[in-house]
């Protein structure tokens, strides 16, 4: 009998399910859109309102970033060519060299740039919609066990987090990456309710599949959704082993199919593995996307390993509140941590499957050790990583927020959330006294504020009714003053380059006024615009400290903003003949003029190539402006070992490659430098061998062409 009770409470269909059996089809998307039957009637309009208004934030103006991170945009144009492109995720469709990520987060957009063309718009939307999905995702995660009021603060304060309003709106992997995640928390909420093994088998299989979209990375939460489900989990202990240990081998499975794929391919039948130093998808795995970005011993890195106050700042517990990330993410992580905290104390004594607590311990555990992972990682970590850490910074403020203010007739508890609430307004001011040019006002009166409706909630036992409604309204206000409005200035400000920033440039950010050295030591002086503290520029391309890169079609106002409010430039930018932007033009496009684009356009067809350059970055402009394949010696940074120097001779006597552009730049220096070389041999070997033409203000090879003692210049 017991048996059969609890088959029945199992089945959706059935009248004993918790939900009650559907009616329709439409039942069970109105359970996912708006919760639980009972809620209150503005719950979903609520709820649809905030999907609407998220939606109309992360589209707005998209065009204007044109092609956004170029780097990918071009490997998306490739996918939409070949097919075999499509699967190793190739920066050409010739299919030389991949991108350094996994492809999953291409794939997406080049399914969807090969339904609507390739444009700013099928490219950058996929990202915009994932997000939309991720706030709805949040939304559904947090209403399985609290409150609508809770859910849906968590969904707004994910939706306005300034880093996640940058990175949905952009064509990095980590917008399919953190979706992807939250639907793992989702999944392990679900499996916690009735120890199911297929939930738990969807959240790893998620999590693998975060895996082929950004690796290890995906990793990181792994132990605290298998930690959660251990200690919450409704079944015997021996269960719950073997559970997790179905979900691991989903998470194998899931992860490791495209892995082995790649493995397995013969590397003559496919591009070479960017990223890595030996043509190994296991180095790029382990090294420059694995353990080498916590140890700072990356191969194949820009100017070597990091380290402590060096090339990627300072690491330590208080590097998510620094210049460089603090305005990315750190707005609402103070109180989330103490109504993480508070909330543990509340539930301590609670059964060992109490829910409250084994939300708080997963979203606390999440935003623990990823936060670690990026306070202490001393290779290459750039400040729009922390996207990760949004949907446990909002969970945790939503359920806290809510849990605490039902508890408000206690004096500590009044106290405990007053203090938040203040302490909220007191970060927020130092924040925005970063920008103090900068909407000078907003940061006292995001302190007012929040501190006095801090000083309300303490004081005051009994808030009822209007009263206790005005009180709340005020504090969500306060408390979004500063992050609302890093949103909209994220939102009405076009980005492009490798390392994109959300809100204003702040003093002190890594190449922002005032800034620091850029990687390798670059210092900053006086940047465009009388700003100081831009990178300082040692080869072509730059131009007043900051390195000026062009923008692609669609481009307008302050394009090129990346990190720290710096340009970072690509070659032919205007003004800067021979255009390789420096020893830092890897991280934008190149931006060829319409005399260049005419002569690579010519004859296209007749070669695998139609042209050759250093960085993929500098390739991915010329690729995207003809359509044609381009050559990217050495990758993203340009020291990949590829090809070597008798593989480009051969290239080029074979006829493949039409045009050898010069200006393009790998990183030196370091741990990346020996391989470095072999893009510097190739340079070499061609300024020796073929006469310069410049073109568009673009030195350039004919390799169809032998050495003469002429050039010519046209454009």
């Amino acid at each position: 009998m017991t048996t059969l009770l609890e088959r029945a409470e199992l089945d959706p269909g059935s009248p004993l399910h918790p939900d009650g059996p559907p009616s329709a089809p439409q039942s069970r998307l109105r359970r996912v859109i708006a919760g639980k039957p009972d809620d209150p009637r503005w719950v979903r309009p609520t709820l649809l309102a905030l999907l609407a208004f998220t939606a109309l934030g992360y589209l707005w103006a998209l065009g204007d970033s044109g092609w956004a991170n170029s780097f990918y945009s071009a490997a998306v144009q490739a996918g939409t060519k070949s097919w075999k492109a499509f699967f190793f995720g190739s920066s050409d469709a010739s299919n030389f060299i991949t991108v350094d990520k996994p492809p999953a987060s291409l794939w997406v957009m080049e399914l969807s740039a090969r339904l609507f063309g390739v444009n700013s718009w099928s490219i950058l939307v996929p990202q915009a919609l994932e997000g939309v999905a991720t706030v709805g995702v949040l939304y559904a995660t947090v209403r399985r066990w609290f409150s609508p009021a809770a859910a849906l603060l968590a969904g707004a304060v994910m939706a306005m987090t300034p880093v996640a309003v940058l990175m949905f709106r952009f064509n990095n992997p980590d917008a399919l990456l953190v979706l992807l995640l939250t639907v793992a928390a989702y999944a392990t909420v679900r499996a916690l309710e009735r120890a199911q093994t297929s939930w738990l088998v969807v959240a790893m299989a998620c999590i693998g599949t975060g895996f082929i979209t950004k690796m290890l990375q995906a990793f990181v939460i792994v132990p605290v959704i298998g930690l959660v489900y251990l200690l919450f989990a409704p079944t015997p202990l021996g269960r719950r082993i073997r559970q997790l240990l179905l979900a691991a081998v989903a998470l194998v499975v899931s992860a490791g199919w495209w892995v082995a794929a790649v493995a397995l391919t013969p590397a003559s039948s496919r591009p070479y593995i960017g990223g890595s130093q030996d043509n190994n998808i296991f180095n790029l795995i382990f090294g420059y996307n694995g353990f080498g970005r916590l140890s700072g011993n990356e191969a194949g890195s820009v100017g070597g390993a990091g380290a402590a106050g060096s090339r990627w700042g300072a690491t330590g517990w208080s590097r998510l509140f620094g210049s460089d990330m603090g305005g990315q993410i750190s707005w609402l992580l103070p109180p989330a941590l103490v109504l993480l905290g508070a909330g543990l104390w509340i539930t301590l004594r609670s059964s060992r499957t109490d829910r409250t607590r084994a939300a708080l311990v997963l979203w606390g555990g999440w935003l623990l050790l990823t936060g670690a992972v990026f306070s202490f990682a001393a290779g290459i970590i750039h400040p729009y990583y922390t996207v990760a850490l949004a949907p446990a910074i909002a969970a945790l403020i939503g359920i806290g927020s809510v849990l605490l203010w039902q508890r408000r007739s206690q004096l500590w508890v009044r106290i405990v959330l007053g203090a938040t609430v203040a302490l909220t307004g007191v970060w927020a001011y130092a924040l925005l006294d970063r920008t103090p040019h900068w909407l000078p006002g907003l940061r006292v009166v995001a302190l007012v504020a929040c501190a006095g409706t801090g000083l309300v909630i303490a004081v005051v036992p009994r808030l009822r009714g209007r009263v206790a409604a005005a009180v709340v309204v005020v504090g969500l206000l306060a408390a979004s003053l500063g992050p609302a409005a890093y949103a909209v200035d994220t939102i009405v400000t076009p980005q492009s380059g490798a390392i994109p920033a959300a809100g204003p440039a702040t003093a002190g950010a890594f190449g922002g006024p005032g800034g620091t050295g850029g990687p390798g030591g670059f210092t900053g002086r006086p940047g465009a615009g009388g700003a100081p503290g831009g990178f300082g520029g040692t080869g072509p391309g730059a131009a007043g400290g900051r390195f000026a890169g062009g923008a692609p079609p669609g481009a307008a106002g302050r394009f090129g903003r990346g990190f720290g409010g710096a340009r970072f430039g690509g070659g032919g930018a205007p003004g800067a003949p021979g255009g390789g932007g420096g020893a830092l033009g890897i991280l934008n496009a190149s931006t060829p003029g319409a005399a260049l684009v005419t002569a690579l356009e010519k004859s296209a067809d007749q070669y695998t190539w139609v042209a050759a350059t250093v960085s993929s970055n500098n390739a991915s402009g010329y690729q995207l402006a003809t359509g044609d394949p381009v050559m990217a010696i050495g990758g993203f940074n340009g020291t990949d070992p590829a090809p070597t120097l008798a593989q480009f001779e051969q290239y080029v006597q074979q006829g493949k490659i039409h045009y050898f552009i010069a200006g393009g730049r790998g990183g030196g220096g370091g741990t990346g430098s020996s391989t470095a070389t072999a893009a510097s041999q190739i340079t070499s070997w061609v300024e020796s061998h073929f006469t310069a033409q410049t073109v568009s203000g673009q030195t350039i090879y004919d390799l169809t062409q032998p050495t003469s003692t002429t050039g010519a210049t046209s454009g």
